[in-house]
């Protein structure tokens, strides 16, 4: 068995660290014997962060290669955004808005960027 290194040791530690230091941050709500209520402004700003997070992670990857932004129109993806947006639209309200959007967008980008190589 091969001796630990101090850097093994650091790496032990720091792991052991983080543990704790998530372990209790996640259990503050269960160790309070009151019930916890968020301020109302809280409440609201909740109810728009999967938006957010989910324009934060899509919109880079449809404007922007390679770190740059998207210099033609001829990209697949714009084409792809536009319909999408286009079906949401015009189907908002329905349950099936959500996964339709994606089927419509997929529909209009596979063609684009296998066929035509957009």
């Amino acid at each position: 068995m091969m001796p630990m290194n101090e850097t093994d040791i650091w790496t032990l530690a720091v792991i052991f660290g983080l543990t704790v230091i998530t372990i209790v941050t996640r259990s503050l709500f269960f160790i309070s014997k009151s019930d916890w209520q968020l301020p109302h402004w809280a409440e609201q700003g909740l109810k728009y962060a999967p938006i957010a997070a989910l324009a934060a992670v899509i919109v880079p990857e449809v404007v922007m290669t390679q770190g740059q932004l998207i210099s033609t129109w001829k990209d697949a993806r714009l084409f792809a955004l536009a319909a999408g947006v286009g079906y949401f639209f015009w189907r908002k309200g329905l349950g099936q808005a959500v996964l339709g959007t994606i089927v419509v967008g997929m529909v209009v980008y596979l063609p684009l960027h296998i066929i035509w190589g957009w």
